[in-house]
């Protein structure tokens, strides 16, 4: 399928990306590797930011599921994921890219504080800025926080990085026939109750007309070909 050339994108990738192949943690290779996608990405002209998710060092859900304050928990994943922007920017700078991390928490010690247009701007010189700490508010997942800073980012697309090749009717891992769709529409996604983001992600790109691209980051390269128009994934957007 081809698809039209997204020139702003933001890239969201799950913390557990990062794992590799371990079960906790943060691989340097692995950064490594997502790294040189990022920036054959930025090479090929196109602006980029990232948000990435702390599940692999710390989920809110889970802590709150084992006792924790719902809340401290939540807090406690934002921190998290300023631990994985620091990384993907620490593997980009190796590269020569030069990046920017800007947290919902502010720590200035560590990194800037978020503000919208001193992060346009970055992107207009051709800086990738990596947004960390989710929203700054607790019971929001960093699928929302990656739709809303598409859309302060006035990004033309928001590309989700994850273990599958796209969105299908059921997990592909437990069920052989499971199919897999192309194209699918915002109000699809929802009423099926797709596990594509959260609902609140999915309705603010639909009601920003955002397309999210489903593809598997794990596949070396797949990051280049996606944005090409190429490679396997699933494009979700308003008019299927």
């Amino acid at each position: 399928m081809t698809r039209p050339r997204f020139n702003r994108i933001l890239l969201k990738l799950s913390g557990e990306v990062l794992m590799g192949q371990g079960q906790f943690g943060i691989d340097p290779a692995t950064c490594d590797r997502v790294a040189g996608e990022v920036a054959a990405a930025k090479e090929a002209g196109h602006e980029l930011c990232l948000v990435v998710g702390g599940g692999n060092i710390f989920r809110g859900l889970a802590g709150a599921a084992q006792g924790f304050d719902r809340a401290s928990a939540d807090y406690m994943g934002m921190l998290a994921t300023v631990m994985n922007a620091l990384a993907m920017q620490n593997a980009l700078e190796k590269l020569g890219v030069d990046t920017r991390v800007q947290s919902a928490i502010p720590m200035a010690s560590v990194c800037e504080p978020y503000i919208r247009r001193k992060a346009v701007r970055h992107m207009e010189k051709g800086r990738v800025v990596l947004f960390a700490a989710g929203t700054g508010l607790p019971f929001f997942t960093t699928d929302t926080t990656a739709a809303l800073r598409a859309a302060e980012m006035g990004c033309d697309a928001l590309f989700k990085g994850t273990s599958v090749d796209g969105v299908y009717d059921a997990d592909p891992k437990k069920v052989p026939t499971a199919k897999r769709y192309d194209t699918l529409t915002f109000n699809r996604v929802l009423a099926d109750d797709l596990k594509v983001m959260d609902a609140s992600a999915v309705a603010l790109c639909r009601d920003n007309n955002i397309p999210i691209v489903v593809f598997n980051i794990r596949d070396e390269g797949n990051l280049a070909a996606v944005i090409r128009g190429e490679g396997t994934s699933t494009v979700v957007q308003n008019n299927a």
